[in-house]
Formats: structure tokens, C-alpha cells, sequence
């Protein structure tokens, strides 16, 4: 065994070995996975892999996961050693998810270093995107078209929201540019992109209600929704609170922006406008792939994953239509069938496509996400003064129902660890053991 093999060899047996460098990287690995869209759940366990790979035994780690904090904390008989990181950004970025996830995997597997692993780690964090700013506004104008169209609007409908939700993520990463408090970008961009949309009534002779509606959906936090759900579900209560108040602050920009635009155009409550689709088959499965594939060019979903998103997309939406329609389910209950059966399909398309199942079942659940709901919630707390006791009861349900829908999204992608996590964990458990007795084996001889 040559000189760099054993120092190598030494320092990923022994934990407390490079312990300094170990902790960094552990918290990097974290970091580019809480600030670019991971759940609490994922942090962890993607942390932990990268453990595994350092030869820092389970019993010997303790993490600490908050929204913005990251704690790590490895002690022997006689040391402990603590280290923290701020998450000071977050966004959604599938590809830097992905790409960590295989890291971990390709490390034990690869017999990687900690400096390839620190160089690795690097060339993630600074992956350029994988669609030009042009194509991302053009994806949120598809998303929100998408909307749309799900809503029960017209093509027509589709096309002037897509151009007015385009023109908006565009004023918006402009905003974003200058620095602006990320509350006051949503309520500027949703007041802008609002007022675009009242103004094309000067284009086609009257008001367009549902671009109206639609037009700003590109701003609805749908994953940090899902997320919050997913993290309270999951035991992470401080982190899944922080979400959910983020969360709700967005949501609460984007209201406030939205009510100023319809006062000063002078229009009337545009909430109560009738959300139902026109159809439940083909315009329906359509609108919902554009959506999907729309919010996964926002989320910077892998370019060959994209397809896969679509044909998701039309699942889920086509499977609580169906429930809603036919078969008189709740949309909550519709919404949780359909995003189930996706979140169970991707137990097998995971080993298809050799990526994470979130990457492929959350931009398919997205175009489900009741933004329209929440904002009727709010509508109605801001001009609680002005409005009748049955208005207010009327927005109030909206938001428990908006609720209900997301938490029904949440456990339906989550299906799989709910029902089968020990059996997924105990899998995940063998396969690292097993990469890593042929690692320490190589690395004997």
C-alpha cells in the first residue's frame, strides 16, 4: 500500500482523525442541501451517508437541523467537538440536490478522499444553472399558464397569462439584483405582474379574470409549503414552524402586492371567481405537463428529467380530477390520491432514472398546490372591515381548506417513508456497509 493510500486509509477509519476538516465538510454537505430545497429529513440522512464515508460511527454524531442554523457535534469518552453554519439563502435548485445525493454514494463507492470530496462539494455549490435566465421566465410564464388552464380558462386565457408571468419573473430577478428585502421583491412582483394583467384588458376589450388569478402563481412557495408539512411530520417542529412562517410571509407579500394592483385598477373581489376545470381529460393533462415542466425549469430540474416531470404532472392532476369529478371526492382527498400514487410510482423510477425522489415528485405534485385558496384566506383578514361575516367565513374555509389540500400533498408524495421508512432506511443501511467494507478492503491491500 503506497504512502498516500494509508494516510488516506487512516483518516477515513479513524473518526476523531482530520476531525476539524470532517466537521466543514459535513456542514457544507448540509448547507447546499437546506439552502437549495431539502427537507430537515434529507439534510439529515445525506449528512450522515457523508458520515459514514469519514468513518464517524452513527453513535458518535448529533446534528441539530433549523431552518437557518445547522449544528453538528461529534464526541468520543473524552472530546466533543461542535461546530455551526448559517443558512443565510434558500431557494430550490433539484440539480444541486440531486448531484450531493450522489456524491455521497460515489465517495464510498469511489473511495474519494476528503480533499476530491471537498473539490466535489465545490463544483456543486458552483454549477451554473441548467436553463438561461431567458428559458426560466419563459417557465414560469408555462407554469403559470398551466394554472391557468387547470382553473377552467381558455388558451387564449393561457397565452396572456404566460406573457404576463414571464414580464413579472423577469421584474422580479431585477428587484432581487438591487438587493431588495426578498418580502418586498414578492410584494413588488406581485403588484407589477398584477397590474400587467389588468392592463391587457386595453389588448382584447375586457377584463381577463383568470390571468388575473394565475399570473403570480410563479411566486407561491410550493415546496417550502410541502416542506413545512413534511418537516412537522417528521418530528422537525422548529424547523417545519420556520418554514411554515416564511411560508406564510410570502404568501402575505404576495396579497398585499395583489390587493394594492386590483384597488388601484378598481376591481372588484376576483377570489370568488370559479376555480372548476372545463374538462377532465386532454386539455387538463395538458396544461398540467406545461405546469410541471414549468416549475421544474424554476427548480432547475435536470434537463433529461424534464419528460418524466411531465408524465407525472399529468398523474397526479388527472388522478384528482378523476377523484373530484367522477368519483365525488374532496379536493384534499383527490389531491392526496394523486400525489400517493406518483410518491409510489417513484419507488421504482428512482432506479430508473438514478435520481432522488423528490426531484421527480414534487414538481409533479406542484401544479395541485391551492395558492388561490390561501390568498382568499388572506384577502379576506386584510379587508376584514369592509367585508360581510359571510365573505369572512367564506375566505376562513378557503384557508382551512387550503390547508387540508396541502397537508393531503405532503403525505401523499411522502407515502413511501411513512408506511415503509425502516424497510427504505434498513436498505440505504446495507448498501453504505457494504460499499464501505469494499472500500476499507481495497484500501488494505
Amino acid at each position: 500500500m503506497n504512502e498516500t493510500n494509508k494516510k488516506n486509509n487512516a483518516v477515513l477509519q479513524e473518526p476523531f482523525s482530520e476531525i476539524g476538516p470532517k466537521l466543514h465538510l459535513l456542514l457544507h454537505t448540509g448547507q447546499l442541501l437546506m439552502e437549495n430545497g431539502a427537507d430537515s429529513d434529507r439534510t439529515v440522512r445525506d449528512m450522515m451517508r457523508a458520515a459514514a464515508f469519514m468513518g464517524i460511527p452513527k453513535d458518535r454524531i448529533h446534528q441539530h437541523v433549523m431552518y437557518t442554523t445547522l449544528m453538528l457535534n461529534v464526541n468520543d469518552d473524552t472530546h466533543t467537538y461542535t461546530e455551526f453554519r448559517k443558512c443565510t439563502k434558500h431557494g430550490v435548485n433539484m440539480t444541486t440536490l440531486s448531484a450531493v445525493s450522489k456524491l455521497t454514494w460515489r465517495a464510498m463507492a469511489r473511495k474519494y478522499t476528503l480533499a476530491e470530496f471537498s473539490r466535489q462539494l465545490d463544483h456543486i455549490r458552483d454549477l451554473p444553472r441548467n436553463y438561461p435566465g431567458w428559458m426560466t421566465a419563459m417557465g414560469a410564464g408555462a407554469a403559470c399558464g398551466g394554472f391557468c388552464k387547470l382553473f377552467g380558462g381558455t388558451w387564449g386565457d393561457f397565452w396572456l397569462t404566460a406573457a404576463c408571468a414571464a414580464t413579472g419573473f423577469w421584474i422580479r430577478r431585477c428587484c432581487t439584483g438591487y438587493g431588495f428585502n426578498p418580502y418586498a421583491v414578492i410584494a413588488i412582483t406581485s403588484f407589477m405582474t398584477t397590474m400587467i394583467a389588468w392592463a391587457t384588458q386595453f389588448l382584447t376589450g375586457e377584463l381577463n379574470w383568470y390571468p388575473l388569478i394565475a399570473c403570480t402563481l410563479f411566486l407561491v412557495p410550493g415546496i417550502p409549503l410541502i416542506n413545512a408539512v413534511d418537516d412537522l411530520l417528521n418530528n422537525f417542529i422548529v424547523s417545519g414552524m420556520t418554514r411554515a412562517i416564511h411560508t406564510l410571509l410570502v404568501v402575505g407579500s404576495m396579497t398585499f402586492g395583489i390587493i394594492t394592483a386590483i384597488r388601484l385598477g378598481g376591481v372588484t373581489d376576483f377570489t370568488s371567481v370559479s376555480l372548476t376545470p372545463d374538462t377532465i381529460y386532454a386539455s387538463q393533462a395538458l396544461a398540467a405537463a406545461i405546469s410541471s415542466v414549468g416549475f421544474s425549469v424554476i427548480f432547475n430540474v435536470p434537463k433529461r428529467l424534464l419528460p418524466v416531470v411531465a408524465v407525472g404532472g399529468i398523474i397526479t392532476v388527472l388522478v384528482r380530477n378523476v377523484a373530484v369529478l367522477q368519483f365525488g371526492f374532496s379536493q384534499a382527498a383527490g389531491s392526496f390520491l394523486g400525489a400517493a400514487i406518483v410518491g409510489l410510482l417513484a419507488l421504482k423510477a428512482i432506479h430508473w432514472f438514478h435520481a432522488p425522489n423528490i426531484v421527480m415528485t414534487i414538481p409533479s405534485a406542484i401544479p395541485m398546490i391551492p395558492g388561490v385558496l390561501l390568498y382568499r384566506l388572506l384577502f379576506a383578514l386584510i379587508n376584514i372591515r369592509f367585508i360581510t361575516s359571510a365573505a369572512l367565513l367564506d375566505g376562513i374555509r378557503s384557508g382551512v381548506e387550503a390547508v387540508i389540500i396541502i397537508i393531503g400533498i405532503a403525505v401523499g408524495v411522502a407515502i413511501p417513508n411513512i408506511f415503509i421508512h425502516r424497510y427504505i432506511q434498513q436498505r440505504k443501511f446495507e448498501d453504505e456497509q457494504r460499499l464501505l467494507a469494499q472500500r476499507d478492503a481495497e484500501l488494505r491491500r
